[in-house]
């Protein structure tokens, strides 16, 4: 097959990292693919940027090159688009990325099908799926909730995204926007799906069910369920005493890790939870040695009663992460929405036991009183409960450390991943071929 992956970056975290491993699964696989991004940051024959700039008005290309080193892009923007720029202020989702039509010109060949993973990130216009869709197969991967909502990656408890939105209860959330147009951008993904045929592919049977009950539902010719996965070479078991040598950790101590970029700030996560869990283990007096990681925060360490929270910068060297991961023994995630937690995934694969928020796709990930434990959102007398009951029993701590490894490394792995996304492809492909 020759598969053509499109997604806002080619390098980070979260959907970059899933995307990447995925287009390099699939050349390992034996098939032709590229990739195509916002901007091209790997030195790679094989990644295109999509080249908006150059597809643009000249007017707006020299506003780009004589304005915006000088002033920045909002400036350069208003003058050289000012009608795309007066949306933007209205609280319209911006579409006007003119490459997106090109797309199919990026490839060295025309490729058998295109895969669209990310499309929020100021690169996709959303309004050329109904084209794309018509010219060449088209996959969907839904990474977050943007396509099924008026503005925002993730709804929490709001149900607007249903019924069409409008009177937004938070219009900070990423992506914001600057004023109420929720309606208005809900009912104009509505009319460009309702002209769409795609094939969607999601990590849970919580985003399966929302994507069913959304907007999007008249463009699904076919949905999958492909749970996310990792590099199962870099996360794996180790030994726990070695990793805290080489880390610098306490040897005899009990640490719990907790991973998010932006702990503290990141709006999906639940900082208040996590910090309440670990008050309430601080209290006990048998918790004298239990030390808590937060990796992908800066601070200063603290102490919480008899227990230490120390903070750790963002990691962004995968095997040392994973070195984090092996010189702990329990691994807790507060969240408020998630569709699928990689830092669970990779904590599962190093040997660790889980006990996170009962939320979006999570439980496709832990097993309740297998791997770990599921609690309710916001709850951290069930969290801390649950952590203290691993924490006394080492047993039960180690056996669900194994059964969640072994099941991470059957279920969670790149290899496993890119297996299902091949076989969904040809399916795809099938269903598509003319009669």
């Amino acid at each position: 097959m020759k598969i053509l992956h499109v997604n806002t970056h080619d390098h980070g975290g979260g959907a970059a990292q899933l995307a990447y491993n995925l287009f390099e699964g699939c050349h390992a696989a034996g098939h032709a693919a590229w990739l195509v991004v916002r901007e091209r940051t790997r030195d790679d024959a094989r990644i295109y940027g999509i080249g908006n700039d150059a597809h643009r008005h000249p007017w707006a290309r020299l506003c780009n090159a004589v304005i915006r080193p000088i002033a920045g892009n909002r400036l350069a923007r208003a003058v050289g688009r000012p009608w795309s720029s007066a949306r933007v202020f209205l609280g319209h989702e911006d579409f006007d990325f003119p490459g997106t039509w090109h797309l199919l010109q990026n490839a060295p060949e025309k490729p058998d099908i295109i895969h669209l993973h990310n499309l929020h990130g100021s690169y996709f216009d959303l309004r050329a799926l109904p084209w794309l869709s018509r010219q060449i197969p088209t996959v969907v991967s839904l990474h977050d909730a943007w396509m099924t909502s008026g503005h925002c990656s993730h709804s929490f408890a709001c149900e607007r995204w249903r019924t069409g939105c409008g009177e937004c209860p938070d219009l900070s959330i990423y992506p914001a926007v600057s004023r109420d147009a929720t309606a208005y951008n809900w009912r104009r993904k509505q009319a460009i799906y309702a002209r769409s045929r795609l094939h969607f592919a999601v990590p849970c049977r919580w985003m399966m069910d929302k994507l069913k009950a959304s907007m999007v539902a008249p463009a699904i010719a076919s949905a999958r369920i492909i749970p996310h996965g990792i590099d199962l070479s870099v996360f794996q078991p180790g030994d726990r005493i070695q990793a805290r040598r080489a880390l610098g950790l306490p040897e005899d101590a009990i640490i719990l890790m907790f991973a998010s970029k932006g702990i503290r700030t990141n709006v999906a996560k639940d900082y208040v939870t996590l910090r309440a869990t670990l008050e309430k283990l601080g209290a006990h007096p048998g918790n004298a040695r239990l030390i808590s990681l937060a990796v992908g925060e800066e601070g200063s360490t603290e102490t919480i009663g008899q227990a230490q929270l120390r903070f750790v910068p963002h990691i962004a060297d995968r095997a040392m992460l994973a070195q984090f991961y092996r010189a702990a023994d329990i691994y807790v995630h507060a969240a408020r929405a998630e569709q699928w937690g990689l830092s669970i995934t990779e904590a599962m694969a190093c040997g660790l036991p889980a006990v996170a928020s009962h939320v979006g796709g999570i439980p496709d990930q832990v097993a309740e009183g297998q791997s770990g434990f599921l609690v309710p959102v916001g709850d951290a007398n069930s969290m801390a409960a649950r952590v203290g009951q691993l924490l006394e029993n080492q047993p039960l701590r180690e056996e669900m450390g194994r059964w969640a490894g072994q099941r991470a490394h059957a279920e969670f792995g790149v290899s496993k991943m890119t297996e299902n996304y091949l076989k969904f492809y040809d399916s795809v492909l099938s269903s598509s071929a003319p009669c």
